[in-house]
């Protein structure tokens, strides 16, 4: 590995357990029943299909760091571990969250975070053919 390539590798093995506790606090604070949720005010806007699909594909934007700092972070890891560890990831806090009063589970988030992985890892995959 280079220098850069490893100092890189170091950076993403540092900034992965920061990005996983801000995940972590994101999934599992109580969810804001008051309505005065950004989401929330901005699905009153939009109407209930466009709110459903505004959260789909805010679910995998926020798994396109996981599947990037992991791919970086793990270099020698074959990309379907990396999948697979987003996969993983995903349903444990979906399992989690149905022990939660104020959350509930989905299989289209367990999706869309499999998909958000699946983005990064392609995001370090381009990357790295323009070197």
């Amino acid at each position: 590995m280079r220098p850069a390539s490893t100092r890189l590798a170091v950076t993403a093995r540092v900034l992965l357990p920061i990005y996983l506790l801000v995940v972590a606090f994101i999934v599992f604070s109580p969810a804001d029943d008051s309505g005065t949720g950004f989401l929330d005010r901005l699905g009153e806007l939009l109407g209930e299909p466009a709110y459903v699909a505004l959260e789909f594909k805010a679910n995998i934007a926020m798994f396109v760091p996981f599947g990037v700092l992991v791919r970086v972070a793990f270099a020698r890891l074959p990309w379907w571990a990396v999948l697979l560890l987003g996969f993983a990831t995903t349903v444990t806090i979906e399992l989690v969250q149905t022990t939660l009063p104020s959350r509930y589970s989905t299989l289209s988030d367990v999706i869309a975070n499999t998909l958000g992985t699946a983005a990064g890892l392609l995001v370090v995959c381009l990357l790295r053919r323009r070197e």
